[in-house]
């Protein structure tokens, strides 16, 4: 378990405890994570990171009223930056949209406003809000998948403590060629933090470098089965252990994760761009 787990910055928490739905808007519901928690244990420098990124969710069940009472639904985009101070803590999200259901807005256009202005302020970032119709989304449309999925590979599992030490000899020996190749497996589960309910992603992994073995790379995603992280932090542990072991000249790691409570996070870190591409799973 990461030595952040007992953190103050966690324990107060409505994770993992019984709490009421609000049907009234309120932005105090919002919870904001340190990123600084995992980050510290990662040895990472919150001022000079080694990836560009962001956190890109989608929200399937946000729902108002409109100034005439009647219910309006939308699906809803949010873009965080990789560089804000927090992170948002994903039961406090979902009980946050839910407070809009009985609100009554005078338009869309003052529901994106409330939504950049109390994520941005809770995350300490600039937050980016998109609203879609149910009927016309054309970022969640589903698109074939062009990397190349390692989970044929013929491996035998006996150990499913993370362990990094999987990548130690994950390249080949006596070679210096240079390989791109672009990666996907569907077998990454990793576990809420807090809940220690499962979590399920299809992960990308794009990357510049001496060959990487797709059997060590296997074994070490499916190590993270019985390891406990929220989603963003298995991510950047991740894109770390990847540059540590294996020395790449460029490296993008990409998580898909499946819907829990109306809301999918997907956190994108790379050494290229800082926008994540619209891939969508038939899993999402």
């Amino acid at each position: 378990m990461p030595n952040y787990h007992n953190s103050d910055a966690l324990s107060n928490l409505t994770l993992g405890k019984t709490t009421s739905y609000v049907a009234q808007y309120t932005p105090d519901l919002l919870q904001g994570v340190p990123r600084s928690l995992n980050r510290n244990d990662l040895a990472l420098d919150q001022g000079k990171l080694p990836f560009n990124g962001e956190d890109l969710w989608y929200g399937y069940e946000l729902s108002w009223l409109n100034s005439k009472g009647k219910p309006v639904v939308a699906v809803a985009e949010f873009c965080f930056p990789c560089t804000s101070e927090n992170l948002i803590e994903s039961k406090s999200f979902k009980l946050y949209l839910n407070s809009f259901n009985q609100t009554r807005f005078d338009s869309r256009e003052s529901v994106q406003k409330a939504l950049i202005q109390d994520l941005s302020g809770v995350a300490k970032g600039d937050v980016e809000v998109a609203l879609f119709n149910v009927d016309n989304c054309p970022p969640l449309a589903i698109a074939p998948i062009n990397s190349l999925c390692i989970d044929d590979e013929d491996i035998a599992v006996d150990d499913y403590d993370f362990d990094p030490r999987q990548l130690e000899n994950a390249q080949q020996t006596g070679s210096d060629d240079i390989r791109e190749e672009a990666l996907v497996s569907h077998l990454l589960k990793s576990n809420c933090l807090i809940t220690n309910q499962p979590d399920w992603a299809s992960i990308f992994i794009e990357y510049k470098g001496r060959a990487i073995s797709h059997a060590a790379l296997l074994r070490y995603l499916i190590s993270f089965r019985q390891h406990n992280e929220f989603h963003e932090q298995c991510v950047e542990r991740i894109f770390c252990d990847l540059q540590q072991y294996c020395q790449l000249e460029a490296l993008t790691v990409y998580a898909r994760y499946t819907r829990r409570g109306g809301l999918d996070i997907n956190p994108y870190r790379s050494t290229g761009n800082n926008r994540a591409p619209k891939i969508r799973t038939l899993r999402q």
